[in-house]
């Protein structure tokens, strides 16, 4: 760890002390879901009733001294460089479970697992997130990206949004009512926005606790039968754009690029629009073979797919 950011992690826990994991040299190979990536300079997961005091003060004095923070959620839809990243990384896997209720609805924090977002509103008997179900990624991120499967978007039950706008030195925390007019496919506001979104009310209903379990089982198991959980994956890696019509599975489908390999990355051979790690594939064969079926694509159709999956650095 460079002097910098001893500092500023040292100013920050003097201005706001919270329960804090560091990490130097940390395997982002280890934090995502692709099983790919080099080393984080420093990786923090801070946690406790402090943890927003902190990443707002975080933000505050990485910025003075020019320390970059990338924030970390659930790592599924990430492909880290092999060559790491510089500075810190904040892992939001500390901020976990309920942050109250609104209006008799759950507020989840914003490291809070999908699927433990989806468990938790069945627990409560509460009907909306099933759609969530055996997703990867954090209710942050799904909220950040305005996650989509199932005919469903996250912008369908989103209620309020409780964000840091990191513009502001320092960070102010804000509320926010969500507007659908904001969000679109695989869009919300966050993203044009410096923000770090701290927790998501959202607007459920009762329902009977068999049905809403039936539904999720039912998920669970259309995602295994889909071959999601086969190898590592970020699941879908392009968006779907309706002016093409039909997917892009089907479209990469019809190209005869099931199976096409660099390295050890390889499409899906059950799914056009998945991208596996077959077993030590590095990012650069990730973005390779992501490069080359958006370019065997445009080539034979001119249709330009847009990732899906962020590449970092």
């Amino acid at each position: 760890m460079n002097e910098k950011t001893k500092h500023v992690i040292e100013s920050c826990l003097s201005e706001a002390p919270c329960e804090l994991d560091v990490r130097c040299g940390e395997p982002m190979a280890n934090r995502c879901t692709f099983g790919v990536g080099g080393p984080a300079d420093c990786l923090l997961r801070p946690s406790g009733e402090g943890f927003p005091a902190f990443v707002a003060a975080l933000f505050s004095r990485a910025r003075a001294w020019d320390v970059p923070v990338f924030v970390l959620g659930g790592g599924a839809n990430v492909v880290v460089a092999d060559s790491g990243i510089r500075g810190i990384v904040l892992d939001t896997g500390g901020w976990t479970g309920e942050a109250g209720s609104k209006t008799g609805t759950p507020c989840l924090r914003s490291g809070t697992s999908v699927d433990d977002a989806a468990e938790i509103a069945a627990g409560l008997g509460l009907s909306g997130l099933e759609f969530l179900t055996g997703m990867p990624g954090s209710v942050g991120g799904a909220v950040w990206m305005n996650a989509r499967c199932y005919g469903r978007e996250v912008a369908d039950v989103l209620d309020e949004t409780e964000f840091l706008d990191l513009s502001a030195d320092p960070p102010a925390r804000f509320r926010r009512a969500a507007n659908p007019e904001d969000f679109g496919y695989k869009r919300s506001p966050f993203q044009s926005r410096r923000t770090f979104i701290l927790s998501a009310a959202f607007k459920l209903e009762r329902r009977e606790p068999q049905a809403i379990r039936a539904e999720m089982d039912g998920y669970r198991r259309d995602r295994r039968e889909k071959g999601h959980f086969r190898l590592p994956s970020a699941g879908s890696v392009f968006k779907n754009n309706p002016a093409f019509g039909k997917p892009t599975g089907k479209i990469v489908d019809e190209l005869g690029l099931r199976g096409l390999r660099i390295g050890a990355a390889q499409v899906a051979p059950w799914h056009g629009n998945i991208i596996v790690n077959t077993g030590g594939a590095t990012a650069a064969d990730i973005r390779a073979l992501t490069e080359t079926v958006a370019a065997r694509v445009r080539a034979a159709t001119g249709f330009e797919l847009e990732p899906e999956i962020l590449f970092v650095p």
